[in-house]
């Protein structure tokens, strides 16, 4: 049975002034309802470039913006610009290819969530998200499936395995730092979190231009599942974030990486770090577009409150149990 694709609804759509109805979000969640206009949150910016001359201030700062907001922007974190530029490059030149040509490596129902797709996860009354992804792994090399890694552009393959070395070492010394300001050993959070199995996600999604910006949602209200999100946004304002129960948008850094902090992690810390709460809008003109890469624990591998955080004064706020369960809950709408 053929997918119906965003993009070819998109192409449909735009000369009209509507929607179908599956993308028109119920009034408290529509945008032009729920956001606050005229305000760009600033959320915590962190410069990377003082590792060299004070650990302690990053450490602090980063504890800080994961207590207080579950997010945070780095800059200055090594990643040259020309290496985002290409992943950017290559990304888009995928989407803009004919249909038929991506649906090769269309998710199937044995491909889990790697593949070209639309629909992610039960929607409540069956709504629908304005945006079509791409997902597929980075890392580690035992998990790599090409199959779903784009043999068009030629370079698309270069492009992302320079990105996730690059972001591997960024990653590090970001879970490094969350480590110590949970007052653990540096390497304590990673070996918490999956070690060196630690899968990296990579998802490009494509929100394309929208005749009712004002009524749709590229993707709903929600949190991670992963535990730490890396993300990097094209120009095209579109991140929203939760913040005293109203929805701000979070200014654009060129080249800066979006840190979320996700389930795993609050559940990790027993509540001390706080996954963020935020969703995307789309835009009447312009296609959006991002590239998430979600750091995930294998499947099998247990995650529940690390021990020595927890205590009488506090005890454990969330059960242990396996990824995948976790997972699974989560996208069926199911009690964890």
């Amino acid at each position: 049975m053929e997918v119906e694709r965003v993009q070819s609804i998109a192409s449909l759509s735009k000369h009209a002034n509507t929607i179908p109805m599956e993308f028109i979000r119920s009034e408290n969640e529509q945008p032009v309802v729920s956001t606050v206009h005229g305000v760009v949150l600033e959320v915590p910016v962190i410069d990377l470039s003082d590792e060299l001359s004070d650990i302690g201030k990053i450490v602090g700062s980063i504890n800080e913006a994961s207590r207080e907001w579950g997010i945070f922007q780095v800059v200055n974190h090594g990643i040259p610009n020309e290496v985002i530029s290409k992943l950017q490059k290559v990304g888009k030149e995928f989407f803009e290819l004919p249909k038929e040509e991506k649906e090769v490596i269309a998710k199937t129902s044995e491909s889990g969530i790697e593949g070209y797709g639309t629909t992610l996860q039960k929607e409540v009354e069956g709504k629908k998200g304005w945006v079509d992804h791409l997902f597929h792994k980075i890392w580690p090399q035992n998990v790599l499936n090409y199959k779903y890694w784009p043999k068009n552009p030629p370079s698309y393959r270069e492009a992302n395995e320079e990105y996730a070395e690059r972001l591997r070492q960024v990653s590090d010394k970001l879970i490094k730092w969350l480590s110590l300001g949970l007052g653990l050993e540096e390497q304590e959070l990673k070996v918490a979190m999956g070690g060196e199995d630690i899968v990296y996600l990579m998802k490009i999604n494509y929100y394309p231009p929208c005749p009712r910006p004002d009524l749709a949602l590229g993707v709903v209200a929600h949190t991670d599942m992963s535990a730490l999100t890396i993300l990097v946004p094209n120009e095209i304002q579109g991140l929203q974030v939760s913040r005293d129960g109203h929805w701000y948008d979070v200014k654009y850094i060129p080249n800066a990486l979006i840190i979320h902090i996700g389930d795993q992690i609050q559940i990790l810390s027993n509540g001390k770090y706080k996954a963020v709460f935020h969703r995307s809008t789309v835009n009447k003109e312009s296609t959006r577009m991002s590239w998430p890469v979600f750091l995930e624990p294998p499947p099998e591998f247990e995650i529940g409150p690390i021990p020595k955080i927890v205590n009488e004064e506090s005890p454990a706020k969330y059960k242990t149990k396996k990824y995948k369960d976790y997972v699974y809950c989560k996208l069926n709408k199911l009690p964890q």
